[in-house]
């Protein structure tokens, strides 16, 4: 019987998950470009976000040296290029389709810690990274001949491949920086997003409508600032298992706004394409095996 602890935790990453799948959705309302999101995001995220570590006490030098800080950094200039990828595939291949895709983040961590930490994967996971690439192709729908580069089909999957990379190289830095509160180190990711992107945003093109800066302010403080603060919480209380099987509340919900709120219908090659990825990514990261162990022969 799972503990109050526990439970608490579960309605917290429940909620941190179903928050994420809908960013599709504000960040498309917003009417804005995904530079323009991205910087528009990190400013009322790192104003929250600055406000809840005040209040907590964790503005303090020492939880950085020289070396974690130029860590972190980069951990957020990749985390917030994840972010533009990402709401740039959202306008190319829809909501539902991007998370797909954005969703290999478990294959990309795989070959990451093979090329540079030395982790060998097993052929249990090689043998799920084939059938989630085929999910992928099923996604893809290319045929002979018809490949192009100018097609917003792909360059959305492509982008949304690209972000969840990205975001495998943010989890490996950020690996390296567990001595550092998280929701310090996502203040110093935001804050790294406003000095990169603001020379990209396109001040001449601000929103007019007061919905539309309500988004902006809802992907800062909800989806930035409240969504971290429910996510560490709960990865405090949960076991690993627990975390891997409600982080599909993410895709879950993200497929369901996409279809209630912009209409977009998956075809069945789609629909299994989406289903290949999803089983394939819940069968690494709760160690799923696809065939029989190998039991010992006695003598």
């Amino acid at each position: 019987m799972a503990t109050s602890t526990e439970r608490t935790g579960a309605v917290q990453m429940s909620a941190a998950m179903a928050m994420s799948g809908t960013l599709g959705f504000f960040v498309l309302q917003s009417g804005q470009t995904p530079f323009n999101v991205v910087f528009f995001r990190c400013v009322f995220g790192a104003l929250a976000l600055l406000v809840y570590c005040h209040a907590r006490g964790l503005l303090s030098r020492r939880y950085f040296t020289r070396a974690s800080l130029l860590m972190a950094v980069a951990a957020g200039a990749a985390l917030v290029m994840n972010w533009v990828l990402l709401f740039s595939a959202y306008r190319l291949a829809s909501i539902s389709l991007s998370t797909a895709v954005y969703n290999f983040q478990p294959f990309f961590l795989m070959a990451l810690g093979a090329i540079f930490l030395g982790e060998r994967p097993s052929a249990t996971k090689i043998a799920w990274a084939v059938v989630a690439f085929g999910g992928l192709l099923l996604l893809l729908q290319l045929k002979a001949n018809q490949v192009s580069w100018h097609d917003q089909h792909l360059l959305g999957l492509l982008l949304g491949m690209g972000a969840g990379a990205l975001y495998a190289v943010t989890a490996i830095i950020v690996k390296r920086l567990a001595h550092v509160p998280p929701h310090l180190l996502a203040l110093v990711q935001a804050a790294v997003g406003i000095a990169m992107l603001a020379p990209m945003a396109d001040f001449s093109a601000l929103p007019t409508l007061p919905a539309q800066w309500g988004c902006l302010v809802v992907l800062g403080v909800a989806h930035t600032c409240l969504m971290y603060i429910l996510l560490y919480s709960a990865i405090q209380k949960l076991a690993t298992p627990m975390l891997a099987a409600l982080s599909f509340i993410y895709p879950a919900v993200a497929i369901l706004v996409d279809y209630a709120f912009f209409g977009q219908h998956l075809d069945p090659a789609q629909a299994l394409g989406i289903a290949l990825i999803l089983l394939a990514v819940a069968g690494v990261t709760l160690n799923w095996r696809l065939w029989p162990a190998k039991t010992a022969r006695m003598a």
